[in-house]
Formats: C-alpha cells, structure tokens, sequence
C-alpha cells in the first residue's frame, strides 16, 4: 500500500508540475497579446502605451498573491461556511444594482466602483456558487424537503441578479457549473435529468425574453443583415482571421485593432491572434486550454478526497468551458455573450478570480484521506469514477 501511495503522490505530483507550466505560458501568452492589442489604443486614449499592460501586470500579481492566500486554505473549513460565504457574494451582486454604487457600462451593471479599480463580483460568485452547490448536492438526501428549498434558492438567486444586470454570459457559466456539480455529485438522478429539462427551457424563455438577445441570435446567424451595427463586432472579427490566414501578419501587425475591432484586448483579442500569429497561433492557444482541462481533469481523479476531486474538476471545467464559449463566439458559432478569454484577456476580477481559484485547487491537493468521513470519494459508484474510467 505505501509503494502505491507514493506513486500515486509522484504522479500527482508530475501533474501539479505539468499543470502549472501550462498556466504559466497561457498568462505570459495573455499578458504579450493584450500589450500587442492595445498599445495602439491606449497611446491614443491613455496617454501612454504601456496602461493596460501594467494593469495587467499588476492584476495578476495580485491574483497571485490571492492564488497563494486560497492555496493555505482549509477546503474542510470552506466547504462547512459554504453557504455564508455564499451569500456575502450574492450580497455584492446585488448591490451592483443600486444606483450610485454600481458602474454602468453598455447598458449593463456588472461591476463595483472600488476607486483603483472596477469589482466584478460575479466573476467571484462563480466559485462560491460552486462551494454552495457541492455541499447542497453532496448532502440533498441528508437535507428535509424545507432546507432543500431554502438552500436551492440560495444558489438560484444570483443566477437571477445576472438577469438583471444583465450579463447572460455569467449568468449561463453559473448555470452550467451548478449543473456540473450536480452531475458529479450525489444528487439523485431522477431529480438531475427533471432538473435539466427544466433549466433548459428556463434559459431558452430568458433568451427569448429580451429584444436584445433575440437580436444578437439572428445577428449571429446572418451577421451581414447589420453589418454596420449589431453585426459589426463579428464581421470585423472574421476579417481578422482572414487577414491572419496561416501563419499571421506578425506579432504586433494587426489592423483590426487599430480602432475597427470593439474590445479588441479583451473580450474579442482571440481575433488578434488569429490576425498576428494566423491559424497556427489559434491551434496553439485551442491545444494550451486543451492541455489545461485534460492534466487538470486527471488532477481532480487523482484526489482521494471527494468534495477535493469535484472542486478541482469543477474550476478546470469553468475555466475550460468559458475560454471555448468566448473563441466560439468570436469564430462566429456562437451567439455574443460578452465573455473574456480566461488569463489572456485584460480584465482585473477575471484574473484575480481564476487564480484564486487555481489556488484552490492547491489547498485541494493538500487534503488528506480521512480528514472527515463525509468528503471521502465514493470510487466507481459516482461520475468522478466514471471520469476515471474514461481518464485511466
């Protein structure tokens, strides 16, 4: 038993290593094309071209920092204040909604006015979301139908702030993360698939409920209807691409984002890669994320710790999940949701949050079997061990 304890420990180990190599090059990938991206925009806006670079820097040296704070945290200890944490962060979403407090861009109120920097709460409730539903699913059979409801509401209220924001791509991450949990989870079956038809037909009202959105669908299956406006962002995009072909026009040489490409360092700079570095830069940065979901995924099934194996495999599904949604939407397969491309990108409580929960997964590998006999992993019987199967 010790001699495969301590291979098992050395292949974690080996996995850890890998794992963090692989965020390190997808920061410095970020950190390079969001100074190619922007410099332009911000020598003529900000007065100087190295703004958003040392934004940026300085974003990630904090989400370091909070990256290394998580890491010594007890997961135990989370897990069991689960809920409270919860709802501090359901609280800070909602006051996005008051007038005065909130900062209002396009149209929407996502974020806090700090004074050095906009909050983004919701880019943090999606990870306390996940500690809430973990405990929720993990113990549903424990709970009477009244703490079922009271707790559930407590997971669906945020979904319900992100409404009106409005930011429906966070609002649809948090939906997917719930549902992922509740999948690995010991939720029961027949309560997950009733679950899913009905979130399924929830979210299609929501979609169809807001002028909007129903306009940013049709936008995406013809662009060209209005390609002066709701049309623009994604035509410009496919611009991009077709001027970077294969090997690109050279780091630094995109035109797009010379004032033709809206968010052209944020939400929409996989267009700059494919303009600068062409189709071999995106099959890079498709294979980095692959890389980061498939090691991180045989991080969490490597874990003895049950709840440790879930939020692991979780937060590496959120960030997996969200980088393709974001380079769908840009290629033009998927409808506009104002998602970022997680650690590349320019954005503070996007990077702040994702290494803090990269943190996480840390403090995770830390946990020791038999630390409490309600977290322990149930094996073969449950997805995780499904997910062992297909990973082995």
């Amino acid at each position: 038993m010790d001699v495969i304890s301590m291979s098992e420990n050395t292949r974690l180990e080996k996995l850890t290593n890998y794992f963090l190599i692989n965020v390190f090059f997808l920061i410095l990938f970020g950190v390079i094309m969001v100074f190619s991206a922007s410099y332009m925009y911000a020598t003529e806006n900000m007065g100087s071209s190295y703004h958003f670079l040392s934004k940026q820097l300085i974003y990630i040296a904090l989400g370091l920092g909070v990256a290394l704070v998580f890491s010594k945290l007890k997961i135990l200890y989370l897990y069991k204040q689960a809920y409270k944490i919860n709802a501090f962060f359901g609280f800070l979403v909602t006051l996005t909604l008051v007038p005065g407090l909130s900062v209002v861009i396009k149209g929407s109120r996502r974020w806090l006015n700090l004074g050095f920097m906009n909050l983004q709460p919701g880019e943090f409730l999606k990870y306390t979301l996940m500690l809430a539903a973990i405990r929720y699913f993990e113990n549903f059979n424990a709970y009477t139908p009244k703490q079922r409801a009271l707790y559930m509401a407590g997971l669906v209220y945020p979904l319900g702030i992100f409404i009106l924001q409005p930011d429906f791509g966070t609002f649809f991450i948090s939906a997917m993360i719930i549902g992922f949990i509740a999948f690995l989870s010991s939720f029961p079956r027949k309560y997950f698939y009733s679950a899913l038809v009905l979130g399924m037909i929830g979210a299609f009202g929501i979609l169809i409920s807001a002028p909007y959105r129903v306009k940013r669908l049709l936008t995406f299956l013809d662009p060209w209807k209005d390609p002066r406006g709701s049309g623009f962002q994604v035509i410009q995009s496919f611009l991009a691409f077709a001027n970077g072909a294969f090997f690109g026009q050279g780091l630094g040489n995109s035109n797009e984002k010379l004032f033709y490409l809206p968010e052209a360092y944020n939400d929409f700079i996989f267009s700059v890669v494919g303009e600068e570095l062409g189709f071999v830069g995106v099959i890079v940065t498709i294979l980095m994320f692959i890389s980061f979901i498939f090691i991180g995924l045989k991080m969490a099934i490597s874990l003895k710790s049950r709840v440790g194996s879930i939020m692991v495999a979780t937060i590496v599904f959120a960030i997996g999940f969200q980088a393709f949604l974001n380079m769908g939407v840009v290629l033009g397969v998927l409808p506009t949701k104002g998602l970022n491309l997680p650690f590349i990108s320019y954005g503070g409580s996007s990077m702040v949050a994702n290494l803090g929960a990269l943190g996480l997964i840390f403090a995770c590998i830390k946990i020791q079997p038999g630390d409490a006999k309600d977290v322990k992993n149930k094996g073969k019987q449950s997805p995780i061990g499904a997910l062992k199967s297909a990973f082995n």
